[in-house]
């Protein structure tokens, strides 16, 4: 007998409630993942026409976000000296400090000691929203603070300008101010220039050379230390293009920590000076091209000092006799350059000053001041401008002049920019070729035979000229005490092509110098030591055999006992 069980009635319906739960599971997981297809379909799509159909710009934008916010300032061989980093900041919010202020402003002192606790105190109790403590923060000092605990410390990253080689050519680079604008030097200069986003990633390259900067603001600073000098100055530029090679103003400042009482005239472009002697072959270039000197032999009355209206020119080592060309120049003789300039006239003088934009401001890209032009012209200022008093001008207008006096006779404007070959302004000729070729020998010969010798770099062929002035007084009048000590120098006077200015601003005699404080003691040595130290980074090597021929020059000279050891006491 065959017995047939059938399920239970509440069983079927289970089992068929659970078949259509699973198809319906099936379907909306079919949904879904539907859904999901076709939303990654629309992305890729999106990614398609965003690829096809974006702007070029919006490369640009892309990679802007890449670069830094301020482009990079670099030296001729692309030395950093100005470069933007992230780094941190330490701010409080006053409204937001809920622990005890007076022991929180003690804290921070201890950690931040350039401030003390008053300091900081009134910084948590200002009426502000957000107030800086520290800019460019090291990340030690960061974490000791965030150590603290305190809430209303804001701790952040932001761009910061950061100056690689500390106050090294500070007075050329400038600096920047809170808001990151340039406001002083090549800073300012090229704002523009190192923010736009289509420019900033490529670094600009100045004319320096750090390794010609660091030697001449060395050696500066230690004359100025030596000689307890007010103040220094300094220049190397190149002859052919203008370029400055390199350029010092002592006491300089560090653009890292520029605080309201930084002192921040640029010497070189900013302080007008009486540079004295060093105007003298300046004035003989002139008289020789116009024709007033016919010959370097020609022969001028230094026997006594010179009356002109009441006012006497004299020399500091009177040699009390006719001079020539050369003897005027090799002994400093006030006198003969006076007569020279008295035989130029008026006319002639002001015009070889204004060729040589000594009525100008000069011509380069930072803070500059214009010279102090003589109000009258009568012949008492033009003999005595003649040597370089009564007309005040920076050591940039004295340096630009040398590389015209020595080059052939191009005037060029210099500038802080490098330059690419070739690129060198055409200029304007101020002296004949042949003109500036007698001046090149004439000026080994006052280094070889005159009061340039201390300024001698074996090997470099040096040749310059001294320039001592003396300042004004506080009552007016000049001080026979204080002077401005200056020797405008250019090597190798074979193939002139850099120029070398060191000036001392009231140097104090010592016992090495006897007591003096010309030139010839003071500026002289320093130009010898940086042309030493930088001829050959700049391609200039020592070569004793290589010289320019000052044989004939030499033979007119007239030599009286002892000159040699008396020249080196003349300005």
């Amino acid at each position: 007998m065959i017995v047939v069980v059938a399920p239970p009635l509440n069983q079927q319906r289970a089992d068929g409630a659970r078949h259509t739960l699973v198809n319906i599971a099936h379907y909306r997981l079919m949904v879904l993942m539907l859904l999901f297809a076709a939303g990654v379909a629309a992305i890729l799509v999106r990614l398609m026409l965003l690829g096809v159909m974006a702007e070029p710009r919006s490369a640009i934008a892309a990679e802007s976000a890449l670069v830094p916010l301020r482009g990079d300032l670099v030296d001729r061989n692309g030395a950093p000296l100005a470069r933007t980093i992230d780094a941190w900041s330490i701010a409080v919010r006053p409204d937001k400090v809920i622990g005890d202020k007076r022991q929180l402003a003690e804290q921070l002192a201890a950690l931040m000691p350039d401030h003390d606790a008053g300091y900081y105190y009134a910084q948590l109790n200002l009426d502000r929203s957000f107030v800086y403590l520290r800019r460019r923060a090291l990340p030690e000092l960061v974490q000791q603070v965030n150590a603290l605990g305190e809430p209303g410390i804001a701790l952040g990253r932001e761009p910061e300008r950061l100056y690689p080689q500390s106050a090294m050519a500070a007075h050329a680079l400038g600096y920047l101010d809170m808001d990151g604008r340039g406001v002083r030097g090549m800073e300012k200069f090229l704002d523009a220039r190192l923010v736009d986003p289509a420019e900033r990633g490529r670094p600009v390259a100045l004319s320096l050379d750090t390794r010609v900067q660091a030697a001449l603001e060395s050696e500066l600073a230690n004359a100025m230390a030596v000689f307890q000098a007010r103040g220094a100055g300094g220049i190397v530029l190149d002859s052919d293009t203008g370029e400055v090679i390199a350029m010092t103003s002592l006491p300089t400042f560090n653009p890292n920590h520029v605080t309201a009482n930084t002192g921040q005239m640029n010497t070189v472009t900013q302080g007008v000076y009486e540079l004295g002697s060093a105007f003298k072959p300046l004035t003989m270039a002139a008289a020789l091209d116009d024709g007033v000197v016919p010959s370097l032999s020609k022969r001028y009355d230094a026997t006594q000092p010179l009356a002109v209206g009441g006012f006497r020119i004299r020399d500091d080592h009177a040699q009390k006799r006719w001079m020539n060309i050369p003897e005027i120049l090799v002994h400093s003789s006030n006198i003969g350059t006076a007569r020279i300039a008295d035989e130029m006239g008026q006319a002639r003088m002001e015009k070889l000053f204004r060729s040589l934009h000594f009525d100008a401001a000069p011509d380069l890209e930072v803070e500059k001041s214009r010279p102090i032009w003589p109000h009258y012209w009568g012949r008492t200022t033009t003999m005595t401008t003649a040597y370089g008093h009564g007309i005040a001008v920076t050591p940039l207008h004295l340096a630009s002049a040398y590389a015209a006096l020595v080059n052939g006779g191009i005037w060029r404007p210099a500038t802080l920019m490098k330059l690419k070959p070739g690129q060198a302004p055409a200029g304007r000729r101020v002296f004949s070729e042949a003109t500036s070729a007698k001046m090149r020998a004439l000026l080994r010969l006052i280094v070889t035979d005159g009061t340039g010798r201390k300024a001698e770099a074996p090997g470099f062929r040096v040749g310059g000229k001294t320039g001592t002035a003396e300042t004004v007084g506080a009552g007016g009048g000049y001080s026979k005490k204080v002077n401005v000590s200056t020797f405008a120098a250019v090597f190798p006077m074979d193939r002139p092509r850099y120029v070398v200015i060191a000036m001392l601003d009231s140097p104090k005699g010592t016992k090495e110098t006897f007591g003096f404080t010309s030139a010839a003691w003071t500026a002289a040595p320093v130009v010898s030591r940086v042309i030493s130290r930088t001829g050959p980074l700049l391609g200039v090597i020592p070569d004793a055999n290589a010289d320019i021929d000052v044989t004939g020059l030499r033979g007119l000279l007239w030599r009286a006992p002892g000159d040699a050891k008396k020249l080196a006491n003349v300005e």
